[in-house]
């Protein structure tokens, strides 16, 4: 489960289980009910710390997405399964502090939407892939997720990336817009350090009222609830 560790620069926000690299209840990080819950809760307890967060995890996965095994037992309740994720997205989009991702392995579907939805991103070499699978799998896009890959990264990466469904690298990533930074692992987490050092400084609520007016028309696509007529 999520959870959040205190460094002198940042509240490190985890997504994976604490001193394990693979959770045997949630080896992929994927987005089960109580995963979400704890994330939030994590989230809450950063922006308690009033340092610049970082977003990462540890292992083969930043996160897998969607959970779904939930999804297939509780088809009926996907609508309100995905205004769940959708609001985790807008908490991060509107974290009071400035909030680096710092990718460690695979972020697919709903996973690599919650990396964009960081303020500067940071992805390792080697390993690892960014990717939204929905086309290949023949899933839609909720409204909101759309408007987060729309407004998130440039339109031509949008357009490959949702109608592909390419798997991109950390350097085609950095090429396409999706980060801002490709790093080598074992410089993953002090590169974001060094962010974070840099932007301490900007720890204060007017990040939130200046994240919520650059977002404004996101985050109301976010807001709108899921109608059962997607599926």
């Amino acid at each position: 489960m999520p959870y959040l560790n205190l460094t002198e620069d940042a509240a490190v926000v985890f997504l994976g289980s604490p001193g394990v690299e693979l959770d045997e209840n949630n080896p992929e990080n994927r987005f089960g009910l109580q995963w979400i819950d704890e994330a939030v809760a994590a989230l809450d307890e950063a922006v308690a710390a009033n340092k610049p967060v970082v977003l990462t995890a540890t292992g083969k996965f930043f996160t897998n997405g969607l959970d779904t095994d939930y999804v297939a037992a509780n088809f009926s309740e996907l609508p309100a399964y995905l205004d769940k994720v959708h609001a985790l997205y807008t908490k991060v989009l509107t974290v009071p502090a400035p909030v680096i991702a710092a990718v460690n392995g695979h972020a697919f579907g709903a996973g690599a939407m919650l990396a964009l939805c960081a303020d500067h991103r940071i992805m390792r070499t080697g390993r690892g892939y960014w990717s939204l699978p929905e086309a290949a799998l023949s899933m839609p896009f909720t409204r909101g997720m759309a408007a987060l890959v729309r407004t998130r990264v440039p339109d031509a990466t949008a357009t490959e990336a949702m109608l592909t469904s390419r798997r991109y690298g950390a350097d085609d990533a950095v090429a396409a817009g999706i980060v801002d930074e490709a790093v080598d692992a074992e410089a993953l987490l002090d590169r974001a350090a060094e962010v974070a050092r840099e932007r301490a400084g900007l720890v204060n609520a007017n990040q939130a009222v200046i994240k919520r007016g650059l977002r404004f028309p996101l985050l109301e696509a976010l807001d709108v609830p899921t109608p059962a007529t997607l599926l």
